[in-house]
């Protein structure tokens, strides 16, 4: 396994051969342990306080550069190919149209990438490749060609809240925008965060934010000194520790692949076959908690990341975080997961597609994320079913919820009942995400006889959800997040018509507490 071949350097050949990992996962997880080591470099010698805005894009984009030549070698230029033609599609095309072109050309080079690594050179290959930071490229381009139109053409009564509040009013120089592509915080791993967060970071503005108070209303920062993340970046590096202990010790012993042995199949009972579903799949999450957690941890050890202040006056460095782990494992709805996984990809997918698709919006967000996901079978069937489970759990969810709120001893029941539920029906859906393949995806679910498919599909017939919901949910949906707390935020998911319908809420209240300035 540590023989295969690599796009990027070959420096630790060495390393990699000790520990018995492939050579493109050493260089990634190396290059990010530097990333994490010059961001604190970053924050502390080149300061805002200390250093022009002008250096510090300089410093961030040749950093990134190198880090993205050394684990992909010359398919680096990718990145710059990327974003350099979006770039000038941006100018030739203008604000009316040009985020229509950027969205089709973006995503467009970024399956033609995809194509040709998975069918012409690397087929199965789960390691690293160049195509994972070209898909969060992909969202920067095209979230940030979304806001510029936004903010340079369309009025601002036309706008929702959240499309007001990241809306662009200036055309970025070209190193900005290389900048906010290519930053060694975020080049190999992300995650994706909003043009106008990280140009405020950047110029060292991100500190200056409102309180929440307890009316939900802004309260003056007080003076307050710019906060240290040292203390989130302890924490997120402990959990990163733990999950890539949890990866190679644990994970490798409950291969997903499993789950569609003719021998297991035949010989193990259905108890045992759910038990081990539910397993081998709770096995494969701590490698993608790993990755996100230590990017994050990247980018907060940098000075970005820092979302505000709780009621309790303490600073919260989750502005940009991908995932949150407890709700994951707790949730009682395929909604509330979906909501703490990959929480900007959802945001993301929310911006460009759901929120302006003209009809039937969750099936476009779904199948957008499969293509943006790759071109593996396996991702179209996953995602094809994640449009059928949530349609159904919110179905029984809008139908039978509100049965169970009372007493506490019920509500409680209907929690467990649902947490199972919950878990065995994300298991089932994303096995084919994992497999890839058509055709031991398919082996997988027809050994299961369809079961959970059939279900869903039963619920929709016999309880349909009002189609009316979502229309009157959204502006409720925009006042409800100015005025809760974050943390009354956490248990009310799965409320909405799309799971990432909450993370807008979560931004809202993000874009009200920031500084005026990120308002002009």
């Amino acid at each position: 396994m540590a023989a295969t071949s690599t796009t990027g350097s070959t420096l630790l050949q060495p390393l990699s051969n000790a520990v018995q990992l492939p050579i493109d996962q050493v260089n990634f997880v190396v290059c990010q342990l530097f990333a994490l080591l010059a961001a604190v470099w970053f924050r502390t010698y080149l300061h805002s306080s200390k250093t022009s805005s002008f250096i510090r894009h300089i410093v961030a984009t040749l950093l990134g550069l190198y880090l993205a030549l050394f684990c992909f070698g010359w398919y680096a230029l990718h990145f710059l190919v990327q974003s350099g033609i979006s770039y000038c599609i941006m100018v030739i095309m203008g604000v009316e149209s040009m985020h229509k072109y950027c969205f089709v050309f973006a995503l467009g080079y970024l399956t033609v990438c995809q194509i040709t690594r998975v069918y012409i050179f690397d087929y199965g290959q789960y390691s690293a490749d160049f195509s994972g930071p070209m898909m969060v490229i992909t969202q920067k381009i095209t979230s940030l060609a979304y806001e510029i139109h936004d903010g340079m053409f369309r009025k601002d009564e036309e706008l929702t809240p959240s499309q007001r509040g990241l809306a662009v009013r200036r055309m970025p120089s070209l190193l900005e925008y290389l900048s906010y592509n290519c930053n060694f915080m975020g080049i190999l791993a992300g995650p994706l965060c909003s043009y106008k967060d990280y140009i405020t970071f950047i110029e060292g503005r991100s500190h200056h934010v409102n309180q929440a108070g307890e009316n939900g209303k802004e309260e003056a920062p007080c003076g307050r000194a710019e906060p240290s993340p040292n203390v989130a970046v302890t924490q997120k590096l402990l959990v990163c520790g733990l999950s890539l202990l949890f990866h190679l010790t644990i994970s490798s012993t409950l291969p997903v692949e499993y789950n569609v042995d003719e021998h297991f199949q035949a010989t193990a009972s259905w108890p045992a076959r759910v038990t081990y579903l539910y397993i081998s799949l709770l096995a494969a999450r701590p490698k993608y908690y790993f990755a996100w957690t230590l990017a994050d941890a990247i980018n907060n050890a940098a000075g970005f990341g820092f979302g505000g202040y709780d009621r309790h006056g303490a600073a919260r460095w989750d502005l940009i975080s991908n995932l949150r782990i407890q709700q994951i494992e707790m949730s009682t709805s395929f909604k509330m997961f979906l909501d703490n996984w990959n929480i900007q990809t959802a945001l993301w997918l929310k911006r460009v597609c759901y929120e302006r698709a003209s009809f039937s919006p969750t099936i476009q967000t779904f199948i957008l994320s499969a293509i943006w996901h790759g071109v593996y079978p396996g991702y179209y069937l996953t995602f094809l079913t994640g449009v059928l489970m949530t349609l159904a759990a919110r179905a029984m969810r809008s139908n039978f919820r509100h049965y169970f709120v009372e007493p506490p001893q019920l509500k409680f029941l209907y929690d467990v009942v649902t947490w199972a539920v919950t878990q065995l029906a994300v298991s089932y859906t994303v096995v084919p995400f994992v497999l890839l393949s058509i055709k031991p995806s398919f082996a997988f679910y027809s050994s299961w006889y369809y079961c959970l498919h059939i279900c869903g599909i039963l619920v929709l017939l016999l309880f349909p959800v009002k189609k009316t919901q979502r229309g009157k949910k959204t502006p409720e949906n925009a006042q409800l997040s100015r005025s809760k707390k974050f943390d009354e935020r956490e248990n009310s998911l799965g409320q909405n018509s799309f799971s990432t319908t909450n993370n807008v809420c979560n931004q809202n209240q993000e874009i009200a507490s920031r500084h005026p300035s990120l308002r002009q």
